[in-house]
């Protein structure tokens, strides 16, 4: 792979950045303790933010600036464990009543069944011995659904107003700035972009300003509970078990946001297993207190997912009078075939991709709104969270923090967005009419426009797939007539 120009240049400062800046580090705070109070990042159903109406309680989080590759212990690599570490010792039960009836019988044939796998009697209980309910997951009024569906749900421009604002930018840009050798680094060794790693780390944990003061296995304890992703849950737990005995952590440092995910970047236990990074070769993989090793190990997962170094996710485009919207489909087409229709970077140049390079048209707010090519890196971006919001937010971070802010078109902010149940509305009637818009759920997927699109292109419509007011009208009245 061959990097850009510019990153063969700061690595030529690098020893002597590193040795100023390590001079001025930061002792790491202490490790966050577990107790009771959420897959790869590509199984991650729950965002990392707390629930709507939960403030995120602002952490100072100091770094250390490890010193420039000067040997193969500085070499980033897999966390090596402690080689004399001591098995872990302790009680082994019995388990007291959580308050939860449910919660105890899982915990109880939980626990057996790990024991009976081999896994370490005093570490089982250990982990578990302080589970409680939480009402996010088995409160009476569950909201970890709803929480999970803030980026379907809202507007997007609603959506980017919280996510891609100027303290992002700012602080994105400070850390940058600081962090600058250890990023020289990460480019090299993993072919990820510093702006992109800083815009996932900046979505994740705001720079590590919010990691979550919860308990990683009691939010998956009540995840299983809970029972819709029982299987999944608990596989995280047991690759709990996993960090502990390979003296990855201690048990003491396994805190999470409130859907498992931990550390500065988020990663899901099963995810620490098999991509974190030892960035400053001490054995452990510290992505709680470690900014660089938590960032070397996003790149990792990130590079290993398919990114490609210095290539666009996206690029915004304006399309020529008369353009078939029905190409924003969901399928990807040669750049060359887009060039052909008409497509040109709205900001002119060129796009920075091949013409052999496959991208698919998107368009957030339909066919008035902003408009993009999206390249593969786009879903590279997804395996951290499926949501195209997300995504999206974390291109337009990345984008501002190299210097170039989007989008340039505006949103029409005042074109009515539908509701959750009017979107059940508009799915039902498609369904009802032929178009096959799958579950009737009130989240725009896929499904849902490709069926509104079908519906428009039969009706003589504007063919974008766009959930508006006029879209649902338009089927309702059909539905009747």
């Amino acid at each position: 792979m061959t990097l850009r120009p510019k990153v063969l240049n700061r690595l030529a400062l690098a020893t002597t950045l590193a040795g100023l800046l390590g001079a001025c580090a930061a002792t790491p705070e202490p490790a966050p303790q577990a107790g009771p109070a959420p897959t790869p990042p590509s199984q991650k159903t729950y965002p990392v933010q707390p629930p709507e109406g939960q403030a995120q309680q602002p952490v100072s989080t100091p770094v250390t600036v490890p010193a420039a590759n000067t040997g193969p212990a500085a070499v980033p690599g897999d966390p090596a464990g402690s080689p004399d570490a001591t098995a872990f010792s302790g009680p082994t039960g019995p388990f007291d009543p959580t308050g939860n009836a449910e919660m105890d019988a899982w915990r109880e044939d939980f626990a057996m069944r790990a024991r009976a796998e081999g896994h370490n009697p005093a570490l089982v209980y250990a982990l578990l011995k302080d589970i409680r309910p939480l009402d996010i997951y088995l409160g009476p009024d569950n909201q970890s659904e709803v929480a999970n569906q803030a980026e379907f749900a809202k507007a997007i421009w609603d959506y980017l107003s919280t996510a891609v604002t100027d303290a992002r930018f700012e602080t994105g840009q400070r850390k940058l700035a600081e962090l600058g050798p250890v990023f020289d680094r990460i480019e090299q060794t993993y072919g990820v972009n510093r702006e992109v790693l800083g815009a996932i780390w900046g979505m994740e944990t705001n720079f590590g300003g919010y990691m979550g003061d919860f308990s990683a296995a009691n939010t998956l304890a009540n995840m299983a509970v809970e029972g819709r992703r029982r299987s999944f849950a608990e596989s995280q737990i047991t690759a709990l078990f996993e960090i502990v005995e390979n003296g990855y952590a201690r048990v003491d440092q396994l805190g999470s946001g409130w859907a498992g995910a931990m550390g500065h970047t988020q990663f899901m236990p099963t995810t620490y297993l098999t991509y974190a990074q030892d960035y400053d070769g001490d054995g452990l993989a510290n992505v709680w207190t470690s900014a660089p090793d938590a960032l070397a190990s996003a790149a990792n997962y990130l590079s290993a997912s398919g990114y490609r170094f210095d290539q666009p996710w996206g690029t915004e485009v304006i399309a020529p009078q008369g353009f078939d919207w029905s190409m924003a489909d969901g399928n990807d087409r040669r750049l060359s075939t887009w060039k052909a229709q008409g497509l040109t970077p709205i900001r002119g140049g060129s796009f920075g991709a091949s013409d052999s390079d496959y991208a698919q048209l998107w368009l957030p707010a339909g066919a008035t709104g902003p408009k993009y090519l999206l390249f593969r890196n786009f879903e590279v971006f997804k395996t951290y969270n499926r949501s195209n919001s997300y995504a999206f937010a974390v291109g337009l971070l990345a984008d501002g923090l190299g210097g170039q802010y989007g989008p340039v078109a505006a949103w029409p902010r005042d074109m009515e967005r539908l509701t959750i149940e009017e979107v059940k509305q508009l799915q039902s009637a498609l369904n009802q009419l032929g178009y096959d818009a799958g579950g009737v759920d009130g989240i725009v997927g896929s499904g849902t426009r490709g069926a509104l699109q079908r519906f428009q292109q039969a009706n003589g419509l504007v063919a974008d797939g766009y959930p508006s007011k006029p879209a649902l009208n338009a089927v309702l009245a059909q539905l009747r007539s």
